[in-house]
């Protein structure tokens, strides 16, 4: 009994051991490595010293060899295993060369993010990081654009046999350096450059860039004040108004547009500029094609809504205009989201036609929460006002042509921008309130449901005038006045509104047709019934205005 139960735990833990040996092996192997068999069987011996230990190391060694033009030794961090034996030191040469030439010209390395350290464990990490405390074997250095794909440059540690890890470029990038080359690498300008021109002298930049970018730049300003001044000369030369606006028009985004095309067109063939240039200078270049497009049309736009709306705001104010005024508002509107909506595509098709988003991903996705409160708070006051432009478009509070009355400024509203509302005075000056501070402060509107209205034109008169014989002049006042200006005259009426020691507060109530002509018919009735009070005073003595002297009055 004994025995049998002795064979049945032998027999137990050998099935364990069976189990076991494999995980151990396994636990054995390091995961932090690519295994190889071989690596660049047919490179010689290097001629000086290669370091690529660390990623850091090897993109070091890489700079170093170049400057030295040890291409053969430079060999040595590729991945040759793809290549014949027999052409590994003469292909492979060449293969570095043309790496160090893409490196140099497009990407910026980071050389605090590039670790030394032969795991490239980073312990300075931060802890939330998903990488905190491990090791890696792959480093992506830089993305670039190749056939409408991205193609990486990468390090990857390597080990052969029971050989020490190295950093090397893995056998992806080395098949992709051709085609990278042939598209960043010099060009046929460059290349017909005398040696001098080419020696690196301030920054990092050959002698070539610090004087071609300021004459492209000035160059591609000279084309467009060409463009400018040709297109001035055909819109003067223009024989339909059409044409001249469609010439005017163009103007701007066409102007802007072609500068940033030559500088587009001359990048790309004539001139490539080393990474610390191209980097900030491909987006910019982007972003400019994508803004004149956006330009031409949103003048387009307008060239259009033109013909579909009365620009001229004072036409507008017109009591017949009410639908029209509804329409320019709610067309306004539409511009300035149509423009909100096309800068942020525009925007977005910059970004995503450049690698610097996927090359810097990490450090802005780091900063975003930063980035985004100090953004918002520079730009708070911005954002408000045009959201509060639109809040007007949608609730029709005041619209383009609206005759209002805005701290005691009898004015209609001109334009309804982003960030302000332009009112022009009765008098033809022009007030420009932030759209914020328009909307948080109470003010009338004369003409928000219907045109009609009821001035008021209140007089001070004593406490024996007559109001009936008041009444009967004020009737004929109004008989005098323009009849097309006036409402129904039925709401014509004179009110004893109020009294003082001084006298009593005679209103005369006017019914306007037009908010527009509404004041001056009030100042015309005005004065004339000033007038008729003070005839009816002359003729039977019968006191109309009060006595005060102007102690009393004050």
């Amino acid at each position: 009994m004994v025995s049998s139960a002795f064979a049945r735990l032998v027999a137990a833990v050998l099935l364990a051991l069976t189990f076991c040996a494999p995980l151990a092996a396994q636990e054995q192997q390091p995961d932090n490595v690519f295994p190889l068999d071989v690596l660049n069987e047919g490179l010689p011996e290097p001629a000086g010293t290669i370091d690529r230990s660390t990623p850091r190391g090897t993109l070091e060694t890489l700079l170093q060899a170049a400057e030295d033009e040890r291409w053969v030794d430079a060999a040595h961090l590729l991945n040759l295993n793809g290549v014949d034996v027999d052409e590994q030191a003469s292909y492979g040469a060449e293969l570095a060369m043309m790496l160090e030439a893409v490196i140099d010209r497009k990407a910026v390395i980071n050389w605090t993010d590039l670790i030394d350290r032969p795991d490239a464990l980073d312990a300075h990490e931060s802890t939330n990081s998903a990488t905190a405390g491990m090791t890696r074997r792959s480093i992506l250095l830089w993305t670039l654009p190749l056939d409408s794909r991205p193609a990486s440059l990468r390090l990857e540690r390597v080990q052969v046999g029971d050989e020490d890890p190295v950093w090397i470029f893995p056998s992806q990038t080395v098949q992709n350096i051709g085609a990278l080359y042939a598209i960043y690498g010099p060009s046929e300008l460059e290349q017909a450059f005398p040696e001098v021109v080419k020696q690196k002298v301030a920054f990092g930049l050959m002698l070539w860039e610090l004087v071609g970018l300021p004459l492209l730049i000035a160059v591609a300003a000279i084309v467009g004040i060409m463009v400018r001044y040709a297109l001035d000369f055909a819109s003067r030369r223009a024989k339909t108004k059409t044409m001249t606006d469609v010439l005017r028009a163009i103007r701007g985004p066409a102007i802007f547009g072609t500068v940033v095309t030559l500088m587009a067109l001359a990048t790309k063939h004539l001139f490539v500029f080393s990474g610390r240039i191209d980097t900030v200078l491909t987006p910019a270049i982007t972003l400019g094609i994508a803004a004149s497009i956006l330009w031409l049309v949103v003048n387009a736009i307008d060239a259009v809504l033109d013909r579909l709306v009365i620009s001229a705001s004072d036409t507008l104010s017109h009591r017949q205009q009410q639908e029209q005024r509804a329409m320019a508002t709610k067309v306004a509107a539409g511009r300035r989201a149509l423009i909100v909506v096309f800068v942020a595509t525009a925007f977005g098709i910059a970004l995503s036609s450049t690698t610097l988003y996927q090359n810097l991903g990490l450090s802005l996705i780091g900063t975003a929460g930063a980035l985004t409160l100090v953004f918002g708070f520079a730009a708070r006051r911005v954002l408000g006002n045009i959201m509060a432009s639109l809040q007007i478009a949608m609730n029709q509070s005041a619209r383009i042509g609206d005759r209002i009355v805005y701290k005691d400024h009898l004015c209609h509203v001109e334009r309804i921008n982003f960030t302000y509302v332009q009112l022009r005075d009765w008098d033809g000056t022009r007030l420009v309130v932030p759209v914020e501070e328009f909307l948080s402060e109470p003010f009338e509107n004369w003409t928000m449901q219907e045109p009609e209205m009821l001035r008021v034109i209140k007089l001070k008169l004593a406490h024996g005038a007559d109001v009936d014989r008041l009444r009967a002049a004020f009737d004929k006042v109004v008989a005098d006045l323009d009849q097309d200006e006036l409402a129904n005259l039925d709401e014509v009426s004179v009110r004893v509104a109020d009294q003082d020691v001084f006298g009593k507060e005679v209103w005369f109530c006017l019914p306007c047709a037009d908010p527009n002509t509404s004041w001056d018919m009030a100042c015309i009735a005005r004065e004339k019934i000033i007038a008729a009070a003070a005839e009816l005073e002359d003729s039977d003595d019968n006191r109309m205005f009060p006595e005060a002297n102007p102690a009393e009055a004050a």
